[in-house]
């Protein structure tokens, strides 16, 4: 496994309940600022083996990405579980959930 790649599964596992990170956010924090498209390819082959709350990451618009049905209306029914709110066009406002990592340097890779 890459620098990267552990530094990004870390990123996601500090994103707390109630909070959402894009993920260029995640990306960014990992170090790699270009990285999203490798984020969203580490949440999708290794979501279930790290446990990872992966209901948690959105779009740079505030959106949930998923395109498959059953799959976004998971990740909205986990989300409003958590509390968060959508607007009416289905949107999270980020200056109010987006998690900003306090001490990316000093996140746990584990």
């Amino acid at each position: 496994m890459t620098p990267f790649t552990q530094k990004v599964i870390a990123v996601i596992r500090s994103i707390p309940e109630g909070y959402v990170m894009t993920y260029g956010g995640i990306a960014r924090a990992a170090g790699s600022p270009r990285g999203a498209r490798q984020v969203v390819r580490i949440l999708h082959s290794m979501s279930r083996t790290y446990k990872l709350p992966w209901h948690r990451v959105v779009n740079v618009k505030g959106e949930i990405a998923l395109t498959d049905d059953e799959s976004s209306s998971l990740q909205r029914l986990y989300l409003l579980g958590e509390g968060i709110v959508f607007d009416a066009k289905g949107a999270i406002d980020l200056q109010r959930y987006q998690y900003h990592p306090k001490f990316e340097d000093e996140l746990q890779l584990e």
